[in-house]
Parts: structure tokens; sequence; C-alpha cells
């Protein structure tokens, strides 16, 4: 393990008013991505979509990195410039989902554990000879008002990130560790605090007992946020404070990191709540994004597949890039949203 490497690279994602931006779809999920714009979803149109992202001018101010599925570290753009060196051109860590998905849990209604163990140090290393220098896996925690998810259930899980983060280091990749309390259902932010507090405890425990150097990973979590069904929903400030109280208490000072999923807020929300937890201060670790849907959509509903629309669809990346890079520093304001 090269301590300093996986440093540099993990404060490289993470640098001022920088994020990562998450395009590790599935082949599966863009599909149903493209089906709401109604465009086909091939090979050759997923490799058009991922380079118009990836050659936005100037969103290398604000992505220090972008997490790549399989079929996407293997393309292109049209000139024949392999995505990873492209990203790695412009300065943004080349990231690749490696997890294979979440499966339920044997013997434990309810819980799911994510696969993808087997294999996993031989496909690291051709990620990396592919030009990767980070990974991302996420873990799914099911949860509903009162009974799952289960403590095997977490425990599982949090064994699972321990052993794909310690094989990672061992090659010099950095890890971005995912346990994703899930935002579906009926659930009280209160409920989401702790079983998230459950889930941060377990997942660096297991961290320690693996020999993952923590200074040279990142932390890709839920926010502390209530269930979309939930009668009470909760302001940014209070998804900010309870956020905060939860990470401060489980997560070691040195995590270079913490870059958030959107795990199903809209693009504005995801930015507010960001900006709300940075506008308190500054905190031990930076406190980040790692945001799909949250970048991507209004730039599907702007590119409709049609090529005429690639200059307005990489005017709407940029846009929400430039937000959330001043949520970064707890100067985004809601009213930015109108302006071009």
């Amino acid at each position: 393990m090269n301590i300093n490497e996986l440093k540099t690279v993990a404060q490289a994602i993470v640098a001022k008013q920088k994020g990562v931006l998450a395009a590790d779809e599935s082949s599966p999920t863009i599909k149903k991505r493209f089906d709401s714009i109604k465009v086909e979803s091939t090979e050759e149109i997923r490799r058009r979509y991922r380079e118009i992202l990836f050659t936005t001018q100037g969103i290398e101010r604000n992505v220090g990195g972008v997490i790549l599925y399989d079929e996407t570290l293997r393309q292109s753009t049209r000139e024949g410039v392999p995505f990873a060196k492209l990203l790695s051109s412009l300065g943004i860590m080349p990231g690749i989902k490696v997890d294979k998905g979440a499966q339920a849990l044997a013997l434990c209604t309810g819980d799911k554990v994510t696969e993808g163990l087997d294999g996993l140090r031989d496909r690291l290393l051709e990620y990396k000879q592919l030009g990767a220098k980070f990974a991302k896996w996420r873990a799914v925690i099911e949860i509903d008002e009162h009974k799952i998810p289960s403590r095997y259930g977490i425990q599982a899980n949090a064994h699972a990130l321990a052993r794909y983060a310690a094989l990672c280091q061992e090659i010099d990749l950095v890890p971005i560790v995912e346990p994703e309390v899930l935002m579906d259902g009926a659930h009280t932010i209160e409920r989401c605090e702790a079983v998230s507090s459950r889930v941060l405890e377990a997942v660096f425990a297991e961290l320690d007992t693996h020999h993952v150097a923590f200074e040279g990973m990142l932390l890709k979590p839920n926010m502390i946020i209530p269930g979309k069904k939930c009668e009470r929903q909760a302001t940014a400030q209070e998804i900010a404070e309870a956020t905060l109280r939860c990470f401060y208490r489980y997560v070691p000072a040195a995590v270079p990191g913490i870059v958030f999923l959107s795990g199903g807020q809209s693009d504005v929300e995801a930015t507010d709540n960001l900006n709300a937890m940075n506008a308190m201060g500054a905190h031990p670790w930076q406190v980040s994004f790692s945001y799909g849907r949250a970048l991507q959509a209004p730039v599907l509903a702007a590119w409709k597949g049609q090529e005429a629309n690639v200059a307005a669809a990489q005017q709407a990346l940029q846009k929400r890039c430039r937000l959330n890079g001043l949520a970064r520093d707890g100067k985004y304001a809601k009213s930015m949203e109108a302006e071009g």
C-alpha cells in the first residue's frame, strides 16, 4: 500500500469546490433513464451520452472524480481517446463501480447484501490497468419504521465493504465506501439517524479490523433524511443538523472527505442540503457530493437524444456543477436556480 498515493488521489477528488459525478449507471438502469426521454439504449448511444458529459467545458472546476461503469471505462471519444485518459488530462480522477449489485440476504427477510467479492482482486487489477484511480462499492440498507435492517444485515454489508476496501488499497486504488440507507418508505428522520448511526459504527469497525487506512478512502453515505412517504418532511437546516450530528459521532476525522449521495432527492434539494451543511462552518472532513441523477436529470431533459440539443445539455451540466461547487462553500442560494 502506497499511503501517499492514496491520500493524494482522495484529496484531489474532494479538493476545494469539487465533488464526484456518478456516471456508473448499469445498462438496465441507464435504459430506464433513456426510456424516460424516449431514447433507445444502444451501446453507441450510451457512449455518446457519456461523451457529452465528459466533454462539457469547465466541469473540471467542480468535478474531482467521475465514477464509470465497466462498459464506459472501456469506451472512447469519437476521436479515439479513452474516457479515462480524457478525464485524467483534465485533472479529473477516473473511477469504477465494482460491485455486482444487491441481492436478498438469505434467511433475513427484508435485508439485502451486495455481491461481487469473488474475483474482485483480478478485476481491480484490470481496472487499474485501464486507468482507474479509485473504485466504488454500494451497500444497500433497506429500512422500515421498526424491524429492518437487522443487526446481521448491517454486519454482512459492513464486512463486504471492508473486504472490498482492503483489496482496493492493496493495489493503491482509493476505495469509495458507500453504505446507503434508503430514503424509500415512511420512516422519520429520527429513525434514519438511528439506523445510519448503527451502520456507520459497524462499517468503521470492520474497516479498522481489515487494516483499511482511513486517510486513503472516501465515504459515500446517505444524508439523514426522512423517508419519501413520511408525513413530516424536514427542512434543509434540520437535515444538515441531524446529518452532521450523526457523522461527527461515527466518522473518523482522518477520512479526507464525505461525498454524499443524492438518494432520490431532486437536484435542487440535494444542492440545498449540501449547502446547509457547509454553511454551518468547517468540518473535520471535506463535505462534498457524489451525485448521479441530481447532476444528470437536467442534462437528460435538455438532451432528449438529439445532437441539436448537445449545447443545451452541457449548459445544464455546467450549471449544476457550478451550483454544487458553491454549495461546497456554503454559498449557494435557491435564487441562483433562476440564473442561466
